[in-house]
């Protein structure tokens, strides 16, 4: 990978390490959840390190062992009952506050875009507007869990809206990714993505955020009163 400006490294990686520590506060400090994650990264960080990710054409992609691990993960806590009673533990302020998040990874992305690494379909100058829930995330949490003024139905909106935007820029960086199945962005593919620190943001920070805004519908909706029959 072509050398970029340090800046972008060190953004990244205290963003990074901003969401570990919100997701660690989220959890109401399970050291548990904080060293599965911690050792995913670990293992992701030799990987990429060791270029296990550069060889870009295999069969199967070796993209799917970045992102499939988080995703089967996730479906677990939803489906167990383990998982369940986990989740209903969880602060939803502040997995509210953890997609603040998403405003510098978006800068990122916009500065690997200007060094070649990414494409412009993968930044706010090109379609992925994700930086708005970043940016508005700070009101729904001060609104909707300090001060208590913001409805069940505006904060369940809130948080399907957002995740569109996720689902948007993760079906963008994944198929403009150089891999078999890549469908945009041929003479600009995602290519950062799979390079150290930047595979984070798939391994850690999107996993994160849609975990999140899951884990905050499930609880709306639970508390939500059921409407009775007449």
């Amino acid at each position: 990978m072509e050398y970029l400006p340090i800046l972008n490294y060190i953004v990244f990686i205290l963003t990074t390490a901003l969401s570990i520590y919100l997701f660690y506060r989220a959890v109401n400090g399970l050291l548990g959840g904080l060293v599965i994650l911690l050792a995913w990264l670990l293992l992701q960080t030799i990987l990429s390190l060791s270029g296990f990710y550069e060889v870009y054409h295999s069969h199967p992609p070796r993209l799917i062992f970045l992102l499939l691990p988080p995703v089967i993960f996730i479906v677990l806590l939803f489906i167990t009952g383990w998982g369940k009673r986990f989740i209903e533990r969880l602060n939803p302020g502040t997995l509210t506050l953890i997609h603040i998040v998403r405003i510098p990874v978006e800068l990122v992305l916009y500065g690997l875009f200007l060094q070649k690494q990414v494409p412009q379909l993968m930044t706010f100058a090109g379609g992925n507007y994700d930086i708005v829930s970043g940016l508005t995330a700070p009101f729904i949490y001060y609104f909707g869990f300090v001060k208590n003024r913001i409805s069940r139905e505006l904060m369940l909106g809130w948080n399907f809206i957002c995740l569109g935007l996720l689902f948007n820029i993760v079906y963008r960086a994944v198929l403009s990714a150089p891999t078999p199945f890549q469908q945009f962005a041929f003479d600009q593919p995602n290519i950062a993505i799979l390079h150290f620190p930047y595979v984070w943001l798939p391994a850690c920070i999107v996993p994160l955020v849609l975990f999140s805004h899951i884990s905050v519908i499930r609880q709306q909706l639970k508390a939500m009163p059921k409407k009775k029959h007449v």
